[in-house]
């Protein structure tokens, strides 16, 4: 239900249709501004609130032959106006009212962006504080490392999100950004108490100095966060990929009843929802990079940035927006397997005990070198034989048997002590909050 609403909400800010609204919101609180300095007679306000509207096919048909959006809009909305028409886009440009607007979706959008992303981050909470104290293995490079826990990947994923949280706000608050100032930024033609009363009204920021246009390296900042939290999606994405591998099967992405896997295998459930989140992250990348293609202009302005962000930031919210969606959903309902996360801990025979080893035998007096040469002895020993166990081995070492007891090893080898810290660690994250 979420998916569903929150793509409907972010499909229509960029559309056609919202996006002439908007411009006609930039305008209309412009001849406002104006209204309020004595520049427009207040008859002619009130002629332009009650009249002004555009009809999207009859400014597409304009356009035709103006070859100029802006133009073909303001054409059709004196269409509707009439004589007073003549105060509209007064001492304005073009870019005044497409970046003016262009912010003020970007912060429609970028509030529903925040809203899933804190959605997400709860969830990350909820599922963190349920696997606390759920055993599994910690891997580096692949390979089976340490112990560890599936509450801690959660709340690893939580953290990030808090951080992705502070970004996105830092990043909307940059980019809801407005510029009233004409055709080279420097209010020739029109007063700057427009471009301020016109900001303040649509929740904007002025552009303390601009050039034509609003300057891109606030559209790239923005782009770039998102293109950092689709990868910050596609890290959770790719790890339980891997958990659902067979082999592993830690964990598993939900499979309704009557999905299918395979169009020729009807046993397969294939982890399809994280495979489209890595994919769509790598459009998000993308598209980031082309956002910082655009931030270098000729002089006070060239339009080659404006053909690229007609798609970019269009299909990067709407993108991340999905992916959100897609990720609150395969995070919530997850199926996990703490007693195959036990099984895949003891596949190596307690090798994942080799560093508790190591510290003890160089508590008791031995070399690290030494001691790392000898428990690293056995546990070659063990790879290479899948009926030994490191345990077994160091027992028989008559080397770590002159340092430790029996009972001294044992004690190294239990699984009770092997998530001591956890309390610690979600004490000042998760349970902070």
């Amino acid at each position: 239900m979420i998916e569903r609403y929150t793509r409907e909400e972010m499909g229509k800010i960029w559309n056609d249709q919202f996006k002439l609204e908007s411009w006609l919101k930039v305008e209309i609180l412009a001849c406002e501004a104006r209204t309020k300095m004595g520049e427009i007679p207040a008859q002619d306000l009130d002629e332009i609130k009650s009249k002004a509207n555009f009809d999207l096919k009859r400014v597409l048909e304009i356009e035709e032959t103006t070859k100029h959006d802006v133009i073909a809009f303001l054409t059709n909305v004196a269409e509707y106006v009439g004589p007073a028409s003549r105060h509209i886009h007064y001492g304005m440009t073009s870019s005044d009212v497409l970046d003016t607007a262009l912010g003020y979706q970007i912060k429609c959008a970028g509030e529903i962006l925040l809203k899933n992303l804190i959605l997400l981050k709860d969830a990350l909470k909820k599922r963190a504080v349920e696997h606390k104290m759920t055993v599994c293995v910690g891997r580096s490079h692949g390979i089976h490392a340490e112990a560890y826990s599936m509450g801690l990947k959660f709340a690893l994923w939580y953290e990030e999100a808090k951080r992705n949280i502070e970004r996105l706000r830092a990043a909307i608050d940059s980019v809801a950004c407005g510029k009233i100032s004409g055709a080279v930024g420097t209010f020739d033609h029109i007063s700057p108490k427009v471009e301020e009363y016109v900001c303040e009204k649509l929740g904007l920021i002025p552009e303390p100095v601009a050039t034509q246009v609003v300057q891109r390296d606030r559209h790239a900042h923005f782009l770039s966060v998102l293109a950092i939290i689709g990868s910050s999606l596609e890290k959770i994405a790719i790890e339980i990929r891997h958990l659902q591998r067979t082999e592993v099967l830690e964990a598993e992405e939900f499979f309704s009843k009557g999905q299918k896997g395979s169009s020729a295998m009807p046993h397969k459930r294939n982890p399809i929802v994280s495979e489209r989140i890595t994919g769509i992250a790598r459009v998000l990348r993308s598209n980031s990079i082309a956002g910082l293609e655009n931030v270098a202009l000729w002089h006070e302005r060239d339009i080659s940035h404006s053909s690229v962000e007609r798609i970019i930031i269009p299909d990067g919210c709407i993108a991340l927006d999905y992916i959100l969606g897609l990720a609150l959903k395969l995070v919530q309902n997850l199926i996990i397997y703490p007693e195959n996360m036990i099984r895949n801990l003891n596949i190596t025979r307690g090798l994942i005990f080799s560093q508790k080893v190591l510290l003890k035998l160089t508590e008791k007096g031995m070399s690290r070198e030494d001691a790392y040469a000898f428990v690293q002895k056995s546990a070659m020993d063990v790879w290479a034989d899948a009926n030994k166990n490191l345990k077994d081995e160091l027992l028989k070492s008559e080397n770590v048997m002159k340092f430790l007891s029996k009972d001294e090893i044992e004690e190294l080898f239990d699984n009770n002590s092997l998530l001591k810290n956890i309390d610690y660690i979600f004490a000042r994250s998760v349970e902070t909050e």
